[in-house]
């Protein structure tokens, strides 16, 4: 795996290398010792995924509050997304910052998200399917979000949004 830096404080794009054969490839999407060799989390106590019917489809923008504070890494299983991640850490050089990168089924990317960052996608394709690894348990009480069309982002979706959570469109705005 290629770990790269990202403009956003502490998140990484994680790039698999692939081994080719003339029966298709083998590539790791995770190894504990390369993880630790680049300072990240290593322990991951919940695997999940979602599925977004239509192109269009907006996720987000969502996280964890303290003491529930979760790293995530994600990847687009099938089809492709615009993932759109946030530093909401008041202490960091990049607080209120945003990136947005294209995962895709083709390129495997994988989006390494520290803790304090929010998180969200668009699908850019029909029938994407998402994968998380989590590195805390999901707690109810410490689910939070910030609002995916916000002004004090500025966030540009490629797309107009075709689908989106009641749960989603009633986060507040974003206060310092």
């Amino acid at each position: 795996m290629r770990f790269h830096d990202t403009p956003l404080a502490g998140a990484k794009l994680i790039e698999p290398e692939p081994v080719h054969d003339h029966r298709g490839f083998f590539a790791r999407t995770f190894c504990v010792r390369e993880f630790a060799e680049h300072r990240l989390e290593t322990q991951y106590v919940q695997h999940a995924t979602s599925f977004s019917r239509e192109k269009g489809t907006l996720r987000g923008m969502h996280f964890q509050r303290e003491p529930h504070a979760e790293v995530k890494v994600v990847t687009a299983l099938h089809g492709s997304i615009l993932d759109i991640i946030i530093d909401l850490r008041a202490d960091s050089p990049t607080f209120r910052r945003w990136q947005a990168f294209e995962l895709t089924e083709a390129n495997r990317h994988r989006l390494y998200i520290p803790q304090g960052f929010a998180h969200g996608f668009q699908a850019l394709t029909e029938n994407v399917e998402v994968g998380y690894l989590l590195s805390e348990f999901y707690e109810p009480s410490a689910a939070n979000g910030v609002r995916y069309d916000d002004p004090a982002f500025g966030i540009e979706w490629p797309l107009p949004v075709s689908e989106i959570s009641n749960k989603d469109l009633a986060w507040p705005l974003f206060e310092d």
